[in-house]
């Protein structure tokens, strides 16, 4: 497993890489959970993008990383599940999200990501001025422009990604 510092180092090398202009955020990893970073760092949650991974249940394991907004939940159950072509779909746990991304839950970032996972954007969050992201550990934020989700490989924007958090 990489260090933070390691894993760090691989997403500020990725937005370099593809040309990302960004702020880097250093954050308490005990308040590293969106609502909780919000309320302790004064973010606007609306403006919070979660990358969370999602794993197919049945046959073989297919991922995907998918980003929504933080007052927004993921359309797992029909969407998702659609856009994967697979029956049956879940949240991937802390140690497949690990083990794919060398990430832990609440720093999950889509910059640095293996290039052969899909990651499907909910169509929102490019209607924003900027977005807030994990920075790949759980000491770290970022603050980008939306449009620089679309220089990532293998995204998707996708309408309907995302229902209205109840």
């Amino acid at each position: 497993m990489l260090s933070n510092e390691e894993i760090e180092q691989r997403v500020k090398n990725s937005l370099k890489e593809i040309g990302v202009a960004y702020d880097w955020v250093e954050v308490d990893p005990q308040f590293a959970d969106t609502m909780i970073c919000c309320e302790k760092y004064g973010f606007e949650l609306d403006h919070t993008g979660n990358t969370i991974i999602v794993a197919s249940k049945r046959g073989e394991k297919k991922y995907a990383a998918c980003i929504v907004r933080g007052v927004e939940k993921l359309d797992v159950n029909r969407k998702v599940r659609q856009l994967m072509g697979v029956s049956r779909l879940s949240f991937a746990n802390a140690d497949d999200t690990l083990q794919i991304t060398q990430m832990m839950i609440g720093g999950v970032t889509p910059f640095g990501l293996p290039s052969a996972l899909p990651i499907y954007i909910d169509d929102t969050i490019m209607n924003l001025d900027y977005l807030i992201l994990g920075g790949g550990s759980r000491s770290a934020k970022l603050i980008v422009p939306p449009e620089s989700l679309l220089m990532i490989p293998n995204t998707f924007v996708i309408e309907g990604l995302s229902q209205a958090n109840t």
